[in-house]
């Protein structure tokens, strides 16, 4: 006992104490309660002892204290004192609320109160512990008070008490010293926090709706800073979380206030926690809003209002970004789904109004409708055998489908890629097919209506600007097509296809994944040609992972599915079937059935020229990893034997017979690979076949009469190609073959090659197989050699021979023809005009043979040969030199034109063997190249022209710009042709972009052709993009004069005739159009800084040039110049808006650069792109478009219109810099402003004028002439309204009036003159002449403005 009344007295002393304090100095807060007496107070508090609870109280009143007394002490430790003793006090203070008979309302203060929450923010708020640990002399707590009573038995007066108290306040100051010091913060918080709690059912808040406010605000914030403060010390963070729930429910009772009002600030809190960063705090805010929708809600009218608007007041908190925008998503998604069903319905209609909405709530939008899509139960109503189309499922499904149309570019994308998912993951289910294909259109009410159909946005979507929408609009693709039913479009399989070649990988790698999607699912032959035609060419691809990504799909698309069709074991059977049915299918229907899945179609399209080549390559990659398979070769064998077989139990002539087109192709690719997997009787018994009924027909004259003088008469098309491939075949076998087989097959095939009767088609093949069988079989390369060289001048005899033959033949032929009067011509008949078909036949075959020969062995002897070729290509030459040589007088390109040209062809072949003599013919091939106008032959030599230039470039250097003029050949082959060679000369630096090639160049970008558009478009957009960034700025200027034939830059008069064929001069809408479509080509390749230099040389270099007479206005070709330049310097393209960069531009740029960069040095950079825009606007365009207004004014030119526009849109765009200008000189401002109501009212009048016409188009001559007076005022007056504010919006920030410009822009005005400049505009590298008159500017300051409503 006396050891309680002693703690009683020393708590009563320092109350007093306090209290004596405070009085004394009333402007001073009360001091604040020790550490020592904060514990012992405690420690009374919590001893539960009634008698000795109202011993202190009665201490109290007999020291004139009252209870209330004890809140100015309590108050202020709470508030200034150290965080350990300020927890101390808000849980003595907490205590003294739950204590038994204790005076509530006396003790409860809200200033208190608010003190308290103060407190528990500090104790958040504090530095993070340093060591955490158990403490094993806990003092402080819940279970604290006995042993504060014992602890203070050894304290014996008020010294001892002050050493104490500052020994707590040196060991707890701060509330950070230590680990010990944090752990019993932890526990201490905690016990603060329970008590809290508890004194809730005491208290009504609903008097103080400050406290209550306060209240729910800090016990939000509470698990937000409770890890990073306490972490791991204060133990389980769901105890905490438990805590502050215990609270916020406690808080939603009825006696502290109106329910849904306390709901509505609850959640309100709540929302930064909700849309934070995963963590335990937005996993605490979740779990509480979810049990509140399940569980007070559904009994409180008020409370369910405020959860069912949560939502929507997240929506508009939900923040910009990517990641926290998901973030949000996923919280209000979790939220909907614990509503009820009628509150769900409500939120979706409201997500769906709010897609029509503004740009961030549209892309919220998108996110939302998939979530709730995928999330909630039932969508279209299927399990309730409701009508899907009335359903809030198919509502939102609509809207999204609507979004993936979107102006912003960046909602078009995230649709899109949203709706691809929602699609692959609902079609997984075969009940929402339906609905699928009714949302998107493809019901049969909508095809035959001809309504918008999905397939239509997707077109427009793959060929979007943005690579973005392009990458989410192949992926819909790709899961749209479980959905098609075969009924793909033919304008998305091609726009998918044009994906294939686009410069970002990204996108070619999405085009690859959704066309070879399409080909999985379908076997149609729309999708089997444009895959074929698209995705093997992608083997010459530059990114490694996309020629891998070729490969495999060819192996699994292509190659597996032959080997399943060729192996399947009912092939065996194949023969017996056909028979037993062969009355009832035809030939083609059976084959069809025996191999299905369009395997016949697939090997058919691999035979199209454009495809051949890429799937050589294809199996040439494949072959070399070792990655082809022996069944491949087997089941090829096994598709010509069934056809074969096939075709006979039809009873069909075997001589009609060729086998499966593509067939023998793909094999004799693969065998090269695997020859052991080829069988030599297959391979005999075939050759042996064509060889036969090819080589013993029968040659009818009356019949080959009526056939090109071209043609060989013993070999039909297809099986001439058929025995070049199994040519190829028996090559790479030849290893395999037995001696005496392949003795005999050289013996046949030297045999065919001299009888020269061959198909073109198969001189080649023959040549080279014969080459590698006596190669293959020879002991040693020597006698390879020399066995090769043997036969090589064997056949080079015979076919001197030949010529020799026909040139006399010839020669005969003409002089006997000579002697009639006109000669005679048309078709000879008789045997002798057989005859000499047949010699020729045999002459061009000679001649194609000696090309070939040449390949397999260029040092092969051709003395012999040479003169007969150079006769046949120089006859009829007008030169007279020429015409003394021995030869026909008439020339062969008029008798034998195949001749002709297959002697141009094989001198080319003859002069990369020997680089002496191509040093002599290379002039002559020229100009015949020049002279020609046989397309055939122009588009061999361009050929031949290209091999020389890798072989001898120097020597066709000097006769590049010769070439580059079948750019503008009139047969497209041609065209197409020297732009794909002249294209890879450059890529692997033979030839230079130097000189008129890159004009040249240029004018493939607007062809007639789509081909070679497309081609310049990957040319420019993609490989000149990366090998030459500098080239289109350097060029841009140039272009501009070129392409309007203007010689203006050069300083000659006269343009030349072929210069001229490449300039696309004229002022009419095509030209100026098909100009515009190349300067905007251009633009789009520049860097940033790249378009500020184009923007300053165009005007020092053009617009100045015009305004110093340099350039003629009189001219026409100087006028289009000058008009292309005001398009340019006003088109978007030129235009760097840094500031305005939108996140799907760089969130395309960092996916394809391969993440973001240092994003401070693009700010940087836009900064100084910035600054130098506003340096050139200032210094160069504003004073040189003044100076060429009045000059095109004084010469009433046409041109003041376009200049108008141009200016216009510099005012738009850049009103804030050249506010800079005009804000030093007052006059230029109202001079701008009443020139741009002139022009907008004259143009106005003109609107007006030709609309009051009417249809009859009497306004259109005559203008303003034409109306009645009364017409006439009307539409001046509609006019000038629209005039004035139009020039009021473009000068907005001037009119509306500015603040007072700096002291330095008033003393140093904007505008500077050429006397006190010296020159005007030095920025970007490009000044401007330095003879600028300084009279024209000075005069555009002095000159007066005319208020009089006549000048308008």
């Amino acid at each position: 006992m006396e050891e309680e009344q002693e703690l009683l007295s020393r708590i009563v002393a320092d109350i007093e104490e306090a209290r004596d304090s405070n009085s004394s100095s009333s402007q001073t807060p009360s001091p604040p309660l020790s550490s020592s007496t904060l514990l012992d107070l405690q420690s009374i508090l919590d001893a539960g002892d009634a008698d000795l609870l109202d011993q202190f109280f009665s201490r109290l009143s007999s020291k004139s204290l009252s209870p209330a007394s004890l809140l100015p002490p309590l108050t202020s430790a709470m508030d200034s004192g150290p965080i350990y003793i300020s927890l101390l006090s808000s849980q003595a203070y907490l205590s003294l609320l739950l204590c038994p008979n204790s005076p509530v309302f006396t003790l409860f203060n809200p200033m208190s109160f608010l003190s308290l929450l103060r407190s528990l923010r500090r104790a958040l708020k504090s530095p993070p512990p340093a060591v955490q640990g158990e403490d094993p002399s806990s003092s402080s707590g819940r279970a604290g008070g006995s042993q504060g009573l014992k602890r203070k038995k050894g304290r014996g007066g008020r010294n001892n008490r002050g050493k104490n108290v500052r020994n707590a306040d040196d060991e707890d100051g701060g509330g950070g010293g230590g680990g010990e010091s944090q752990v019993i913060n932890a526990k201490l918080f905690y016990s603060v926090l329970e008590k809290l709690g508890s004194v809730l059912d005491l208290i009504h808040l609903s008097r103080f709706p400050d406290s209550l406010k306060s209240l729910v605000q800090t016990v939000v914030e509470i698990p937000v800073l409770a890890t990073e403060t306490l972490g791991n010390a204060s133990g389980s963070s769901n105890g905490l979380e438990n805590l502050c729930s215990r609270i916020l429910n406690r808080v939603l009772k009825p006696e502290h206030g109106e329910e849904g009002e306390t709901a509505a600030e609850l959640l309100k809190s709540l929302t930064p926690l909700i849309l934070a960063a995963k963590s335990h705090a937005r996993s605490f805010a979740l779990a509480f809003v979810k049990n509140l929708v399940t569980g007070l809600a559904r009994r409180s009218e008020s409370v369910n209002k405020a959860c069912v608007n949560l939502p929507r007041y997240l929506v508009r908190k939900a923040p910009d970004k990517a990641e926290p925008r998901g973030l949000a998503v996923d919280a209000i998604v979790d939220i909907v789904k614990v509503m009820e069903l009628n509150d769900q319905i409500v939120f979706v209609d409201y997500v769906v109004k709010m897609s029509e909405g503004k740009a961030n709530l549209r892309i919220l939008a998108v996110d939302l409708m998939l979530n709730l899509l995928l999330l909630l139960k039932d969508p279209f109503g299927l399990r309730s055998n409701g009508e899907p189309e009335g359903s809030w499922g198919f509502k939102c499904l609509e809207a999204l489908i609507q979004r993936c149309s979107d102006s912003s570019a960046l909602t078009r994308a995230r649709g899109l890629s949203n709706l691809a998912q929602l699609v692959g993951i609902l079609s997984s289910d075969d009940r929402n097919h339906a609905v699928l294909r009714q949302a998107m259109g493809f019901g049969e009410d909508n095809v035959n209506k001809g309504e918008s159909r999905i397939d239509d946005m997707l077109r427009r979507r793959c060929m979007d600007e943005k690579a973005n929408v392009r990458r989410a609009a192949l992926l819909l693709v790709s899961k749209v097509t479980a959905i098609f039913a075969g009924n793909l479009d033919g304008i998305v399989l091609k726009t998918m296809g044009m994906a294939c070649s686009d410069p970002l990988v990204s996108i070619r790698k999405a085009a690859i994944s959704a066309l070879s999607q399409a080909f999985r699912t379908y076997s149609d032959e729309i999708v089997i040609t444009e895959w074929l035609h698209s995705v093997p060419r992608l083997i010459a691809d530059n990114e490694t992972s996309i020629q891998e990504e070729c490969e495999n799909l060819f192996l699994e698309l292509v190659l597996d599915r032959v080997s399943k069709a060729g192996g399947d074991p009912r092939l065996h059977n194949a023969s017996s079937l056909s028979h037993s049915k062969s009355n009832k299918m035809g030939v083609e229907r059976k084959m069809e059935l025996l191999f299905p899945d369009g395997v016949l179609f697939i090997l058919k399209t691999i035979c199209d020229g454009e495809v051949t080549p890429w799937v050589k390559k294809i199996c040439s990659s494949l072959g070399k990893k070792k990655r082809l398979k022996p069944v491949i070769a087997s089941s090829l064998q096994n598709i010509i034997r069934t056809s074969e077989s096939n075709w006979q139990s039809h009873l069909m002539p075997i001589e009609k017979w060729t086998a499966p087109p593509g067939a023998w192709l793909l094999l004799s690719e693969v065998s090269a690979h695997l020859s052991n997997a080829v069988d030599w009787k297959f391979l005999h018994h075939h050759w042996q076949l064509l060889d036969k009924f090819g080589a013993t027909n029968e040659f009818d004259p009356e019949e080959d009469l009526t056939r090109d003088e071209g043609s060989i008469h013993s070999d039909s098309v297809a099986w001439a190609g058929d025995r070049v491939f199994l040519l190829q075949t028996i090559s790479n076998v030849s290893l395999e073959l037995p001696p005496d087989p392949a003795a005999d097959l050289a013996h046949n095939l030297l045999k065919r090659i001299q009888d020269f009767n061959m198909h073109s088609t198969e001189v080649n093949a023959h040549v080279k197989a014969l080459k590698t069988i006596c190669k293959r079989k020879a002991v040693d390369l020597a006698e390879a050699e020399t066995l090769v060289g043997k036969w090589v001048q064997q056949v080079l005899s015979k076919a001197c021979n030949i010529l020799e033959k026909y040139m006399d033949e010839n020669s005969k032929a003409t002089n006997e023809n000579s002697f009639f009067t006109p000669p005679r011509s048309g078709i000879r008949k008789g045997k002798r005009a057989v005859a000499a078909s047949r010699l020729l036949a045999e002459a061009v075959n000679s001649v194609q043979t000696i090309g070939s020969l040449v390949l397999v062995c260029p040092s092969a002897d051709m003395k012999d040969v040479i003169p007969l070729l150079y006769t046949i290509i120089t006859s009829g030459n007008s030169d007279p030199k020429l015409s003394k040589l021995p030869g026909p007088p008439v020339p062969v390109k008029e008798t034998a034109p195949s001749l002709y040209i297959q002697a141009w062809l094989t001198m080319g072949k003859i002069c990369l063997a020997d680089g002496k003599l191509a040093k002599n013919y290379i002039p002559l091939f020229v100009q015949e190249l020049e002279k020609s106008d046989l397309a055939p032959l122009r588009n061999n030599l361009v050929v031949t022209m290209a091999d020389f230039c890798v072989h001898y470039t120097a020597l066709v250097d000097c006769y590049i710009p010769k070439i580059t003029k079948c750019l503008r050949d009139p047969c497209e082959l041609v065209r197409r042709q020297t732009f794909i060679l002249l294209s890879r000369l450059l890529q692997r630096d033979y030839v230079k972009w130097r000189g008129v090639l890159f004009q040249r160049f240029l004018l493939a970008l607007v062809d007639d052709s789509e081909k070679i558009r497309q081609l310049a478009d990957f040319l420019f957009g993609n490989i000149l993009k990366v090998k030459a960034p500098l080239l289109a700025y350097n060029s841009f200027v140039e272009a501009v004069f070129v392409l309007n034939d203007c010689n203006a830059h050069t300083g000659s008069k006269n343009t030349r005739t072929e210069d001229r064929q490449f300039s696309i001069r004229g002022n009419d809408e095509s030209s100026r159009s098909k100009r515009m479509h190349i300067y905007v080509s251009l633009l789009k390749q520049m860097a940033p800084e790249h378009l500020l230099a184009t923007f300053a040389k165009l005007c020092s270099e053009i617009l100045a040039a015009a305004s110093d007479g340099m350039l003629k206005l009189e001219d026409v070709t100087g006028q289009a110049v000058l008009q292309d330049a005001f398009q340019v310097l006003a088109c978007k393209e030129i235009r760097i808006q840094p500031a305005r960069g939108s996140a799907a531009d760089a969130g395309e740029a960092g996916d394809e650069e391969g993440g973001g960069g240092d994003g401070n040095g693009l700010s940087a950079k836009g900064r100084a792109i910035t600054q130098a825009i506003r340096k050139s606007l200032i210094q160069n365009t504003i004073p040189i478009f003044i100076e060429l207004k009045r000059l095109l004014e004084s010469k009433n030119s046409p041109l003041i219109g376009s200049l108008m526009e141009c200016l216009r849109v510099l005012l738009k765009d850049y009103k804030n810099e050249i506010d800079e200008i005009l804000i030093a000189d007052k006059q230029l401002q109202k001079e701008l402003a009443y020139d741009m109501q002139r022009y907008e009212a004259a143009k106005a009048k003109s609107a007006a004028a030709s609309e009051a016409a009417g249809p009859s188009g009497y306004g259109g001559g005559g203008g303003v002439g034409f109306l009645s007076p009364k017409d006439k005022r009307v539409a001046s007056a509609m006019a000038d309204k629209a005039a004035e504010v139009t020039a009021r919006s473009v000068l907005r920030e001037v009119n509306r009036g500015v603040l007072s410009p700096p002291l330095s822009a008033m003393n140093k005005p904007k505008l500077k003159t050429a006397a006190a400049a010296g020159t005007v505009g030095k920025s970007g590298g490009s000044g401007l002449p330095s003879a600028r008159p300084a009279e024209v500017l000075e005069s555009v300051r002095r000159r007066q403005t005319f208020m009089s409503d006549d000048e308008s």
